[in-house]
């Protein structure tokens, strides 16, 4: 996940108040006001008596050639730098990510610069220090970054097969978020194919709408969690982040609220993607669905050979929820 960190000096108290509430992920203040940003909310600090101590933990590095980036990758192995540039270009960016040092944070003045930093050479920088130049600027640039923070490529299967497969434990995944239609979390039995499990945000005759939940599966099954990583659904926990995904793979990090885990009656789904069978486990139940390529709820005991359903496929396999370049067979 995208770090974004705010650099505010001279203290403005309604830029720190709008970070917070904005869900930056550190705070850069001069010496002294930190305990001034503890006072308005929990949040990472940058200072010379900051949780990040600046020049030590976080250094500053002002790159005026081609020769520096060597120093700056360097650097990089046991301290964070926040790299200046005498006149903004992408030239030096390009260079340090291609060398696999994009942990380098780029120091950026507007969303127009935030942009084109994390969007350089496809992959972009991790992490930014961003000095806007009020609260006003500081809301759109938060709001318009973090809802493009990450994107999920989704491909289209083919359902093959669906049977009942009997009891099981099944995990309920409530969230702080209220989802719409053509959102939901991506769960599967293998965490290289998850399947789209739509929430629970569809009017029913008999059952009202939970729009914050996604009735997501067995325990035993995987989930996509922020950071590229996958998690068992047995392992979450409230205040846990997850990725909720839509439709079209715009994605967002939610907080899990509270996990309900309860016997129900599974089911099998079995779908082609390729010449790969892939399959998921869910509840047998109306209300659960997967999801369209266009982004409508398609409820499992509706489902029948033919239909095409969202999954996210990946080549190789995890190794405790990261990513490795594997060959791996689950069944």
């Amino acid at each position: 996940m995208r770090k974004i960190w705010i650099k505010v000096d001279p203290w403005d108290k309604k830029i720190v108040t709008t970070a917070l509430e904005g869900g930056a992920d550190g705070i850069m203040v001069p010496q002294g006001y930190s305990e001034k940003v503890k006072e308005l909310g929990r949040i990472e600090t940058i200072s010379e008596d900051g949780d990040l101590k600046l020049g030590e933990d976080v250094v500053f590095f002002n790159i005026t050639s081609g020769e520096d980036e060597e120093e700056i990758v360097r650097l990089s192995q046991s301290r964070q730098v926040i790299l200046q540039c005498n006149d903004w270009t992408i030239i030096p960016l390009e260079n340090l990510i291609a060398k696999g040092a994009a942990d380098v944070i780029a120091q950026v003045q507007n969303l127009e610069e935030a942009e084109t930093a994390f969007g350089i050479l496809e992959k972009g920088v991790n992490h930014i220090l961003f000095q806007p130049a009020d609260a006003m600027e500081l809301k759109k640039a938060l709001s318009l970054l973090r809802s493009n923070d990450e994107k999920t490529a989704l491909d289209v299967a083919e359902i093959v097969e669906v049977r009942a497969v009997g009891m099981g434990d099944r995990v309920c995944v409530d969230t702080c978020t209220s989802m719409i239609q053509g959102e939901g979390m991506l769960v599967g039995n293998s965490s290289s194919a998850l399947f789209l499990v739509h929430s629970e945000s569809v009017s029913n005759p008999y059952v009202s709408p939970r729009p914050f939940r996604v009735n997501a599966g067995p325990v035993h099954a995987y989930t996509r969690v922020p950071g590229g990583k996958t998690r068992y659904l047995s392992e979450l926990s409230a205040g846990d982040p997850v990725l909720v995904i839509d439709f079209k793979g715009n994605t967002t990090v939610g907080t899990v609220g509270r996990i309900k885990v309860e016997k129900r009656p599974l089911m099998l789904i079995s779908a082609a993607y390729g010449d790969k069978k892939i399959t998921t486990i869910l509840q047998n139940a109306e209300t659960i669905r997967l999801t369209s390529p266009e982004g409508d709820p398609m409820s499992v005991v509706s489902l029948k050979p033919g239909d095409k359903v969202l999954v996210a496929y990946e080549e190789g396999g995890r190794h405790f929820g990261h990513k490795i370049e594997e060959t791996i067979t689950e069944k």
